[in-house]
């Protein structure tokens, strides 16, 4: 079961789901979205025919070497983020798992409103031919997105800048 931890700080909670699309031919793309709660910034966006475990792993392995570890990870129960591999590399980094209640999507509401922002707003749009058009375009999307589109719970300023800000302890100085 899920425990509902509002996050608190960067890197406090990250959540990441699936998100399941097709190309232009009727061949399967699957993508891995990954996002810090509480600075709303997409960490990554994983196209392909087909993402496993191991997958999942070497996501998080790079996110941890250039942007840091959360102190807890949320996702659903899917076998990808359930699994044994996954569990020991989260583990083996003192990042702990929150588990959503099987059957209630709500709870892992931050992924869910931005899978469906790129639902609407990229796969519902675009007519994707080959995989590395996909690749290609929603990397442009997760960077507009986190670069330009402002969030009204950061107060009107996009993501990436947010967590760069936080990042740096940003304080203002003398004029």
């Amino acid at each position: 079961m899920c425990v509902c931890l509002r996050p608190a700080y960067r890197d406090h909670v990250w959540t990441y789901d699936f998100v399941f699309s097709r190309t232009h031919d009727g061949r399967p793309l699957r993508m891995l979205t990954m996002r810090g709660e509480y600075t709303r910034e997409c960490l990554a966006i994983d196209v392909s025919r087909r993402l496993t475990s191991e997958d999942v792993v070497e996501r998080l392995s790079d996110l941890f070497v250039t942007g840091g570890t959360p102190k807890y990870i949320r996702s659903g129960n899917g076998p990808e983020f359930t699994a044994g591999r996954v569990r020991n590399r989260l583990g083996r980094v003192d990042v702990r798992t929150l588990f959503i209640k099987p059957g209630s999507p709500w709870e892992n509401g931050f992924i869910g409103c931005f899978n469906a922002k790129l639902r609407d707003e990229l796969l519902n749009v675009e007519l994707f031919v080959t995989l590395l058009e996909a690749q290609v375009l929603t990397e442009r999307w997760r960077r507009h997105d986190n670069q330009v589109r402002s969030d009204s719970s950061l107060h009107y300023r996009p993501p990436a800048p947010e967590a760069v800000l936080s990042a740096m302890n940003f304080t203002p100085g003398p004029s």
